[in-house]
């Protein structure tokens, strides 16, 4: 076990961005920078002893500053959409940037928690990434303090703990946007991959994949993957809430949301040689198989595209702060954020 911190590059105001590579003594290793807070690499053995970087990235800091995919991000104060880019909040109206049609996307496409160099600080097998946001930036109230922690460990799990506090009620719900594709980020199609997510409802989405605010039961639907389906298997049916989309972008609301962790999706490669297992505290993921993905050149000259990785973002829903009946998000000087997010590789 180790942390290792080394110089990754500038950013273009002259901000050193450090990066930090954690070891277990397995094999397994995760390399994440303080630009973004960012997971670069994360590379794990199978089960015949053959190790692969499993999440898209870049190999350069100045593809980062770009990073129109949010490849590997910490996004936040919110993550994924709120709708008509506003939400009321103790009387108050709050108005965002509007960056994805009318409506909000992960916070903001260049001030977001992505695009800033976090103060980072070693702990025990792992960093912490810190970052102060003052109050009205990007148009979210309070004066807030964002952390999140990697730590890896001989379990072979990637252990993500996210901290917020504010000194006024505010909008806290931040994931991970890593893209995963377990034969390895350069392997192309990842249609063939198993992939289960205990999950009995999911979040109907308008056109712009805004919820309607209904929870729809996936049994009988595209979206029941309550026993290991193949991505590909129903992904280009003819049903409105996958062509909306391209495909599965979709809020699915986990079974057994009570506040502590739980088992609440898997995925293997194609060969079953390697296995993710996915844990949170969380109501809900966001799984995402990049559709209409740019086509472009990720990590050691591979190509990436349309559905060459996965995403499971564990999240609050999308646009909670203006759907009174699903899970809150709010949080502030009486209740501070604190959620817990577990990829384990087997």
């Amino acid at each position: 076990m180790g942390v290792q911190k080394e110089l990754f590059g500038s950013t273009k105001d002259g901000k050193e961005v450090y990066i930090y590579t954690l070891t277990n003594s397995r094999g397994m290793k995760a390399r994440v920078m303080s630009y973004g807070a960012i997971l670069v690499d994360l590379i794990v053995p199978d089960k015949n002893g053959h190790s692969a970087d499993v999440v898209l990235g870049y190999d350069k800091l100045s593809d980062y500053f770009v990073n129109g995919c949010f490849f590997g991000s910490v996004i936040g104060p919110n993550a994924n959409r709120i709708a008509n880019a506003k939400f009321t909040l103790d009387g108050v109206e709050y108005h965002l940037d509007p960056n994805d049609g009318v409506n909000n996307l992960h916070s903001h496409k260049e001030l977001g928690s992505h695009k800033r160099v976090w103060d980072a600080c070693e702990v025990e097998n792992g960093v912490a990434f810190t970052l102060d946001m003052p109050d009205g930036d990007m148009g979210f109230p309070g004066n807030k303090k964002l952390q999140v922690t990697y730590t890896v460990n001989e379990e072979n799990e990637l252990k993500l703990e996210y901290h917020g506090t504010s000194d006024k009620n505010t909008i806290f719900n931040m994931t991970n946007h890593s893209y995963f594709n377990l034969d390895g980020h350069d392997a192309g199609d990842i249609s063939d991959h198993l992939v289960t997510l205990h999950s009995k409802y999911f979040t109907e989405i308008l056109p712009g994949a805004i919820p309607t605010g209904k929870l729809l039961p996936v049994e009988g639907t595209p979206m029941d993957f309550n026993v290991p389906k193949k991505i590909g298997a129903d992904i280009d049916k003819e049903w409105e809430q996958l062509e909306l989309v391209g495909g599965y972008d979709h809020n699915w609301c986990l079974d057994n949301y009570d506040g502590n962790v739980r088992l609440v999706a898997e995925a293997s490669n194609p060969s079953g040689s390697r296995t993710m297992k996915v844990f949170t505290d969380l109501p809900g993921v966001q799984f995402y198989t990049s559709n209409g993905m740019a086509e472009q050149t990720g990590k050691g000259g591979a190509n990436y595209g349309n559905r060459t990785a996965f995403c499971l973002e564990t999240q609050f829903y999308p646009d909670t702060a203006n759907e009174p009946d699903f899970p809150s998000a709010v949080f502030g000087p009486d209740k501070e954020y604190n959620t817990v997010t577990i990829f384990r590789f087997e």
